[in-house]
């Protein structure tokens, strides 16, 4: 059973940092710090976008519009290690 936590866990942390990845190459593009006409630029950032806008999205529709402040990838993360946290606690108790 620890295994499959361990996994699970695994996974959780990976999303974040994919995430946080995501952030980062966004900020970097809308800075005009990275050319996104690069290819290699663009295929990581095209993977990064088929990754995590599926989970963002409905996300984006929720949360109230602050102007240009994106922050569903923060609200992402804490929900994540929220659900992580859960998880490990009914197993615990189990």
């Amino acid at each position: 059973m620890y295994s499959v936590l361990w996994l699970f866990d695994t996974l959780i942390t990976l999303y974040v940092w994919i995430l946080i990845a995501s952030a980062i190459l966004s900020w970097l593009v809308a800075f005009n710090v990275v050319n996104a006409h690069n290819p290699i630029v663009r295929s990581i950032g095209e993977f990064l976008w088929r990754v995590t806008e599926p989970v963002l999205a409905p996300l984006r529709r929720i949360l109230p519009n602050l102007g240009g402040i994106d922050i569903s990838p923060v609200i992402l993360i804490v929900l994540l290690y929220f659900i992580r946290n859960l998880v490990f606690e009914l197993v615990a108790g189990a």
